[in-house]
């Protein structure tokens, strides 16, 4: 019984994790949460409308009620099956669920279903329930590469930005103070404090300006020149560290996903690190989706492909050939310059590496093994597979 819990609990965790290629289910589960997550942040923003809310206000609850029920539901699963992480499970399962809670992402999941509970246990202003529930947005951060990696470039530079907000509070400190004493007497009810004078300095830093407070006195004009100037600097300088990091993190992450790639295809085994790294520069990855013509009987050859995962099937004339995880085709008539053989389609969503026949050509040259392997793997398809047929394949295999 608890071993039947355990490949349940193994299941479920797999299923909700976005990183894991288990198929339909879990895609279907991410796509269901995703949009209960949108429409619950819709049926928030539409809610705040009086109006609105007065004619649908059912219609509003009953969303409320399905998200918060499917919420709540993932919220207790991923704290189930938080001991199946891999870091955690030698912590057990009270101690993972208690390091899952305490994570960001768990913060998100809590935060995301307490309004809802608050509601229904407490009475509470009805504005601050809508308010807290937009929350829910961040949880789109577990769906999207992009908002990770743009959350990871800011806690990377974490340093740096607070180097500029302690910039930015200087800065403010001294143009209110310089602005009070020279518009401190003119103006008093705007300027007649610093305090009263840093509301001014913090719009003009931030290159605002609502024009509430404004200078009228010849210094205090120059210093409002001078404090803008100040303000392009201070909104320039982290806007630069974020996009730097933000571009590193996706090159990062691109390089790590595709290096995983690489390292998966047979081909490339016994290749040393420094020479994956030279051969992920020649290599385009591609998602194919099911029945999508990869390659046309007749058409030019230009590149070869090694697929990382799914299935593609080649047509011969006379045959039928289904290549898998670590097979790669279309290497002879790609070498040759010649045209397609064969018609290949995706029996499934597969992911290729595609390699130009120009650097198809140079990788051979430069690695012997490579090309060993790959005359070695084309003689035995055509050999046992083709033989005896007068594809166009067959000529083009050198002797």
């Amino acid at each position: 019984m608890q071993a039947s819990l355990r490949g349940v609990r193994r299941r479920l965790y797999v299923i909700l994790d976005q990183s894991a290629d288990v198929g339909g289910i879990s895609a279907s589960a991410n796509w269901i949460l995703i949009g209960a997550i949108v429409v619950t942040l819709t049926a928030t923003v539409m809610q705040s409308v009086p109006a609105i809310e007065a004619a649908h206000g059912r219609a509003f609850a009953a969303v409320e009620y399905v998200a918060m029920t499917i919420f709540s539901i993932e919220y207790g699963l991923r704290l189930w099956g938080a001991v199946e992480h891999p870091p955690w499970q030698r912590l057990g399962a009270l101690r993972a669920a208690l390091r899952w809670s305490i994570s960001p992402s768990g913060l998100i999941d809590l935060a995301a279903i307490l309004p809802f509970w608050f509601s229904l246990l407490l009475s509470t202003d009805f504005r601050i329930i809508l308010v807290l529930r937009l929350i829910r947005f961040f949880k789109l951060g577990r769906y999207s590469p992009a908002m990770r990696s743009l959350l990871e470039a800011l806690y990377s530079e974490r340093r740096a930005l607070f180097g500029c907000f302690v910039i930015l509070c200087g800065a403010t400190l001294m143009a209110a103070a310089l602005m009070h004493l020279a518009e401190g007497s003119v103006q008093p009810a705007k300027f007649g404090t610093i305090p009263d004078a840093m509301w001014w300095a913090i719009v003009t830093l931030g290159t605002v300006g609502y024009g509430d407070a404004v200078p009228i006195t010849a210094i205090g004009r120059l210093i409002g020149g001078l404090t803008i100037f100040a303000g392009l600097l201070m909104v320039a300088l982290p806007v630069g560290i974020v996009a730097t990091a933000f571009a590193n993190e996706v090159h990062r992450r691109d390089f790590v996903v595709t290096w995983g790639l690489v390292a998966r295809i047979p081909l490339f085994t016994e290749l040393t690190a420094v020479q994956v790294a030279d051969v992920m520069k020649l290599l385009r990855a591609q998602k194919i989706e099911k029945g999508t013509i990869i390659a046309r009987r007749g058409e030019p050859a230009h590149s070869m492909y090694l697929i990382v995962d799914g299935e593609v099937e080649i047509k011969l004339r006379h045959q039928h050939i289904r290549l898998g995880a670590g097979d790669f085709f279309g290497e002879i008539a790609a070498l040759r310059q010649s045209r397609r053989s064969a018609t290949v389609v995706a029996l499934r969503p597969t992911r290729l590496l595609a390699l130009d026949s120009s650097d198809l050509h140079s990788l051979m040259d430069r690695e012997p093994q490579i090309a060993s392997r790959i005359w070695q793997a084309a003689r035995e398809r055509l050999g046992h597979e083709l033989e005896g047929t007068d594809d166009l394949v067959e000529s083009e295999l050198p002797a």
